[in-house]
């Protein structure tokens, strides 16, 4: 298995190469580039030229490309062109505060999804499944700014039990006023997470019950809970362990909806005003970022399988 993970790792390195190429080809192709966001109508060509020249935009693109990648490499992200402030320290200042939304909202997600799927697909067809497999199909089709609007509309404004804005209160910096601002996002998130997963559980689940072997259980007299814990779960709960791997990028990009319209101070805004102000330092390195972490994301989902399945180990 160790030269499997190796092997995977070693592909994986020219895969994210292949990535920041693609992702610094996208920005250049657009129709507008970050000379235009740092100019106007008025100036004249040679300051404008004078512009271009300072931050190197004169240069061939392979030149700029190696120029960026080298300083992606170094740690090095640059600087915004609106603000001016570094990149890669707003970045390690806004990625946690990501992560303490996303990674609470998603394991609760996980949980409840892989609970109800289990129950939905047992009960294939009757009352418990179709009110189950009902909020699923409600889930995917409501916005996730609709629902965080409605939260908003009823639990912040209309009743006033939560604030509706922020990660803290300006000049409060508690735990408990940390809790209040967080509940709503992460209800929101939790809503959001569950609906795919639960539906995957489910299929899953129904898929085990028309097996040869849950018959020969119940032939030999099994009980529904033993066939469900014994044997079920186990072969629905494999493939389902290695989504885990797949969620790596929920953790960083998975919530730029949610926080923008909380305005949760993490990656959501931050990449929102970007892209509105053709900030393309900053977008450039959001979409590398977030390219990686897909890629990272099927490696660990990869290694997460070979782990928890003997026969793929021995395949491998």
């Amino acid at each position: 298995m160790a030269k499997y993970i190796i092997k995977r790792i070693l592909s994986a390195i020219p895969l994210i190469l292949v990535i920041t190429m693609i992702c610094f080809a996208l920005i250049n192709l657009a129709p507008y580039d970050a000379i235009d966001s740092m100019t106007t109508p008025k100036m004249s060509p040679e300051l404008v030229q004078m512009i271009r020249e300072k931050y190197g935009y004169d240069k061939p693109v392979y030149e700029q490309y190696v120029r960026w990648l080298g300083g992606l490499l170094s740690g090095n992200f640059g600087y915004s062109i609106a603000t001016k402030t570094n990149i890669y320290n707003e970045l390690a200042t806004r990625i946690p505060n990501t992560i303490c939304l996303v990674l609470p909202a998603y394991l609760t997600a996980y949980v409840l999804a892989i609970v109800l799927g289990l129950l939905a697909g047992s009960h294939k067809n009757k009352t418990l499944d179709k009110i189950i497999d009902g909020y699923a199909s409600l889930g995917i089709a409501m916005p996730t700014f609709w629902v965080a609007m409605l939260f908003m509309y009823f639990l912040g404004h209309k009743l006033k039990l939560l604030p509706t804005f922020g990660m803290h209160t300006v000049g409060v910096n508690t735990f408990s006023d940390f809790i209040r601002h967080f509940i709503m996002p992460y209800l929101v998130l939790t809503l959001a997470f569950i609906p795919d997963t639960l539906r995957y559980v489910r299929s899953s689940t129904i898929t085990q019950y028309s097996e040869d072997y849950v018959m020969v259980q119940r032939a030999f007299g099994a009980s529904k809970a033993e066939i469900m814990f014994k044997h079920v779960c186990k072969n629905v709960l494999l493939p389902v362990i290695t989504k885990l791997g797949m969620s790596l990028p929920t953790l960083v990009t998975g919530a730029v909806i949610t926080e923008t319209v909380f305005n949760w101070p993490g990656i959501g805004p931050y990449f929102i005003k970007a892209i509105q102000g053709m900030d393309y330092p900053i977008i450039m390195i959001i979409l590398v970022l977030s390219s990686t972490l897909v890629v990272l994301g099927n490696l660990l989902s990869d290694i997460l399988y070979c782990i928890t399945d003997p026969r793929i180990r021995k395949m491998r």
